[in-house]
């Protein structure tokens, strides 16, 4: 069914092309536009398009819920880009955002000393790093998210590694997310190397690999299933999906005694995997990693937006 939609919608993403030494980027950039294109015709007439695009969505919801004519930097929102109602809602609740004591926790723990006297800011010197991961370490012939980079900084300096998923970790990812949406950063992954390369083709079979004894993927939800209702809530969109991390989810808020519901993208993608009904990779895994590469590599060129609030 994914191909036979991926044919229909004229999306390639999943095709494959010869590299060379001077263009190593050259199938990603093909992917990506390709992805715009796909999104920006989904929405530009969703009622008009309901057949290809929104088969099982009904006509109040087309008519009544879903913005149309979206453009690509809109789509940095999440499902706020098209939703009518989670956009009145999310305003609301940005006007008092639930994250803002975690930023000062991350501010604070960017400048808090090491025991050798070190702070992260020798790791990171400027704070403005979203968007800039994760890379491709050429060296290590591995990709290096955010958090593999702050647990390496932590342990280079004979500090403990932190958690991945919340906590510490998810406080400072929030102060370099904010710091860099300050600084009007835009997400811009590097693929430089033939190594680069096959990393992230590796992130893309993972995203629309069908898996899980749901046979779901990744890709099923969020790129064909895109905009479509899931009890409540409408499904997010692969364009733009990492641009907001880490994200306050108010499921996860609710859920912690100390109403601690920020998390990082690792966790977000962890559950969602979790929710196809397999078992997600570790969070510093190499398949993790890879995926995350693939996937905020198809956001290049959109502004950074973090932190945010999801439901």
């Amino acid at each position: 069914m994914l191909l036979k939609i991926a044919k229909t919608t004229a999306f390639v993403a999943l095709t494959s092309c010869a590299l060379n030494a001077a263009d190593f980027n050259a199938q990603a950039e093909k992917d990506r536009l390709a992805l715009i294109d796909y999104f920006e015709a989904k929405f530009k007439d969703p009622y008009g398009n309901k057949n290809t695009f929104f088969p099982y969505s009904t006509d109040d919801e087309l008519k009544n819920n879903i913005i149309s004519g979206l453009k690509h930097e809109d789509f940095s929102k999440g499902n706020y880009a098209f939703s009518k109602n989670g956009k009145v809602s999310y305003e609301e609740i940005n006007e008092f955002p639930p994250y803002e004591e975690f930023l000062e926790n991350g501010e604070e723990l960017y400048n808090k000393p090491f025991a050798n006297g070190k702070s992260f800011k020798n790791c990171f010197p400027n704070p403005d790093v979203v968007g800039d991961y994760p890379y491709f370490d050429d060296k290590k012939k591995e990709v290096v998210s955010l958090t593999s980079a702050v647990n390496t900084c932590l342990k280079d300096n004979g500090e403990k590694p932190w958690k991945t998923k919340k906590g510490k970790m998810a406080h400072l990812q929030a102060y370099f997310a904010n710091e860099s949406r300050d600084s009007e950063k835009k997400v811009n992954i590097q693929i430089d190397s033939k190594a680069a390369a096959d990393a992230y083709e590796r992130g893309k079979e993972y995203y629309y690999s069908q898996k899980g004894y749901l046979k779901l993927s990744c890709a099923t939800c969020h790129v064909q299933g895109a905009g479509q209702r899931v009890r409540n809530e409408s499904l997010s969109q692969l364009l733009g999906q990492t641009s907001h991390f880490p994200v306050y989810r108010l499921k996860w808020g609710a859920a912690s005694p100390s109403n601690d519901g920020l998390g990082t993208l690792e966790r977000r993608m962890a559950g969602c995997v979790k929710d196809q009904g397999q078992v997600p990779p570790g969070t510093e895994s190499k398949e993790m990693k890879e995926l995350l590469y693939f996937m905020a590599y198809m956001s290049n060129g959109m502004p950074v937006d973090g932190p945010d609030i999801r439901k």
